[in-house]
């Protein structure tokens, strides 16, 4: 009882961060940037002038036990189903840009120096979907709050930058709608993003680019299994050396993404009903939201500086990357 009683303070200051970052998105004119991101950065700025301990425990239970639930939740909203209304076109990009993100991105974050976890969070938040991604894979191989608010942070400052350039650059080569809208769906990382640099050219560019980023947001699906598997390989062999005796798999295993997995498939096969899955995902954003917030409110700059620019630079280099891939793809593709 006096465990539930210590996590209540923590809890609830993130969800009524999350409430205020919620309603500053709402205010703003256009969504170029997410609830998540604000709460993140705003939880930031609070930790910079005022930490206090109260609140330290149920932070450290809204970030990891509310962000599992979160990405369960997330599952009911995933529907494979969905690549087949985008088309065959939209696939061949992204199977080379999340090619670039987790190749490239392996050899780019050894040579910065960065450790594994922080580096394959960048990745992913700029291969697949920004937050959503960073946040689904987090839980999944234990990474710190630092290495999310840092992943975050990188995916975030990239996505502004491209919210300007993306049409300028568009215009200037020329691209149709269908062109302009599958290189910003698969090259631009967030959601609100996306949607802001799509219809900045077109709508018609807008409506495809957001169809795009709904199939890409279902790379979270195997990268999550392939993450969950390379962390129990790898807490298996840090345990078995450590104690020198056979270890349990099944403690290890991070049960909450079986229910995810099964949500994604009993939505994909509708029996889930199409507001059911809505308000599950509606509900899903929210809570990790919260999450995220919690995690700005555990995290310090003076953390961040610990690791230097080194992530900005992985961040950006990757993102670079895949811009070009993606384009250059297209171009191969006879479409630019």
């Amino acid at each position: 009882m006096k465990a539930c009683f210590n996590i209540i303070p923590g809890f609830f200051a993130a969800v009524l961060l999350a409430i205020a970052a919620k309603f500053i998105e709402s205010l703003l004119p256009i969504h170029i940037i997410g609830a998540s991101v604000i709460a993140l950065l705003l939880g930031m700025a609070i930790n910079y002038f005022w930490r206090p301990s109260v609140l330290k425990a149920g932070l450290k239970f809204t970030s990891k036990k509310i962000l599992r639930v979160a990405i369960i939740l997330l599952g009911a909203s995933l529907n494979v189903n969905v690549i087949l209304n985008v088309g065959k076109m939209s696939l061949m990009v992204m199977m080379f840009t999340l090619l670039t993100c987790f190749g490239g991105g392996y050899f780019i974050g050894k040579a910065l120096g960065l450790n594994w976890k922080l580096s394959n969070l960048i990745s992913a938040g700029t291969g697949i979907c920004g937050g959503s991604a960073i946040a689904a894979i987090a839980p999944v191989i234990d990474a710190d709050d630092t290495d999310i608010a840092y992943a975050m942070s990188a995916t975030f400052l990239f996505d502004m930058a491209m919210i300007v350039l993306f049409p300028i650059m568009g215009q200037a080569m020329g691209l149709s709608d269908i062109a302009y809208g599958l290189w910003a769906g698969t090259a631009v990382n967030d959601t609100s993003s996306v949607v802001a640099a799509g219809y900045a050219f077109s709508e018609g560019a807008g409506d495809f680019a957001t169809m795009v980023k709904l199939t890409r947001t279902l790379a979270i699906i195997p990268t999550v299994l392939v993450f969950t598997f390379v962390n129990l390989r790898l807490k298996k062999k840090e345990n078995a050396s450590a104690e020198g005796t056979k270890v349990n798999v099944l403690k290890l295993f991070p049960w909450f993404i079986v229910g995810f997995l099964a949500l994604s498939v009993i939505n994909s096969i509708g029996l889930i009903p199409a507001g059911a899955s809505s308000v599950s995902k509606d509900i899903s954003k929210f809570l990790m939201v919260t999450a995220l917030g919690a995690i700005g409110l555990s995290t310090s700059f003076k953390d961040m500086k610990k690791a230097g620019s080194a992530p900005m630079l992985h961040g950006f280099i990757i993102s670079a990357l895949v811009v070009i891939v993606a384009i250059g793809v297209e171009w191969c593709m006879g479409m630019v």
